[in-house]
């Protein structure tokens, strides 16, 4: 009697989790759920990708079974066939249904693909509502820090940490960079994931199509503090929002450079903030890896390698791969104009090696080879005129 209770425990035991299915009822599915146009399209991929799959699963799981009960050792009355070895029409069967739910799935991807694409500027807010062409997107400038999440809205002048909002029904353009790592942004509710990468920008087009309050993350692996680098992700009505933005305005502070060298440095579990206003070249800064003025802003080493490199010398690399026919020939002097004549160097940064706690200076950079605050910028020998490494 008492193992038979034993056995008994352990059996329900085995079905507790089944048990436990309708209970998922009360889940929050955000990703088949959506409260979002393009998260609501991708959930639909995901339906129909599914139930396509199922087409050939469910069949062959009832196969199984069948085979098994029908040709089972003790059915004396089953077809007994040792050397069968082909069928015209299994052959058929078992090739032309996946051959056909491949065809379908990748014309769906294809065309998925293409209109999902997050760079692509949105045609519409839902099925039926085409977008007006007066309508001007939102544009949040997102920043992905160690370990939390910085917001930038150009247009509203207010900048925030861990908490996005956005109006119902008006487009939104993210433009999306990092301070260190790669990281991944994130929202179910609203779009897929895309990545966060430092010295580059990535796009994402979304709108929200109800209000609500939602959830964003990191899902790509990035420190310590990944775990919780999660951020509050609202859906406002319009006026709503515009009584966030007063809120935001009203938080008082200023996101200049220098508090973005105190904010960039890692911290976990961030509580929300709020800045009143912010640097409006910030982002870009944080993009070409010139927040800080002692260092050079990536499109200032992109110009001096368009004109050639470092030096005179740099003027041989542009002549090789100048091809017209005269210039290559020794008519015209190899590189002229095209190439850097001087260059700061570190020993002109004073503020390198100093602890980022002290604030920076911001003032015009002075050196060799850039003229004296007050001075006008000489021209090049082409005409071009250099530009100040941070200006």
């Amino acid at each position: 009697m008492i193992s038979q209770l034993q056995q008994l425990r352990r059996s329900l035991r085995r079905l507790a989790p089944i048990a436990a299915i309708p209970l998922l009822g009360g889940c929050n599915m955000v990703v088949l759920d959506p409260a979002g146009d393009v998260a609501r399209q991708q959930a639909d991929l995901v339906i129909f990708s599914t139930l396509l799959m199922l087409v050939i699963i469910v069949p062959v799981m009832a196969l199984v079974v069948w085979f098994a009960w029908r040709y089972r050792a003790s059915n004396t009355q089953a077809t007994y066939e040792p050397d069968w070895d082909h069928s015209t029409a299994v052959e058929l069967g078992i090739w032309a249904a996946p051959l056909l739910i491949i065809i379908t799935l990748g014309a769906v991807t294809w065309v998925g693909t293409h209109l999902l694409d997050p760079y692509r500027s949105l045609a519409r807010t839902g099925p039926g509502k085409p977008i007006a062409a007066d309508v001007r997107p939102l544009e949040v400038q997102v920043v992905a820090l160690d370990w939390k999440w910085l917001f930038i809205y150009p247009e509203q002048g207010i900048a925030t940490v861990n908490e996005f909002a956005a109006p119902e029904g008006r487009p939104i353009r993210f433009r999306i960079s990092s301070s260190s790592v790669m990281n991944s942004f994130y929202i179910p509710a609203l779009a897929g994931q895309i990545y966060a990468m430092p010295a580059m920008e990535t796009k994402l087009h979304a709108v929200f199509d109800k209000t609500g309050s939602y959830i964003g993350f990191s899902a790509n692996y990035s420190g310590a503090g990944f775990s919780n680098m999660r951020f509050k992700a609202l859906s406002l009505a319009p006026k709503d929002f515009d009584a966030w933005v007063a809120e935001a305005r009203g938080a008082g502070g200023s996101l200049d450079r220098n508090a973005y060298l105190q904010l960039e440095r890692p911290s976990e579990k961030e509580p929300v903030r709020r800045w009143a206003s912010v640097d409006p070249t910030l982002f870009d800064a944080v993009v070409n890896l010139c927040v800080d003025p002692s260092k050079m802003c990536m499109h200032d080493m992109a110009m001096i390698d368009a004109r050639g490199g470092m030096g005179e010398a740099g003027k041989w690399n542009v002549s090789a791969l100048s091809y017209d026919k005269f210039g290559a020939r020794g008519t015209l002097p190899p590189g002229k104009g095209r190439f850097v004549t001087a260059v700061c160097t570190t020993k002109d940064f004073p503020a390198i090696g100093k602890d980022l706690a002290a604030p920076a200076n911001l003032a015009p950079l002075s050196g060799a080879g850039l003229p004296r605050p007050g001075e006008p910028v000489p021209a090049l020998a082409d005409g071009a005129r250099p530009s100040r490494p941070n200006s």
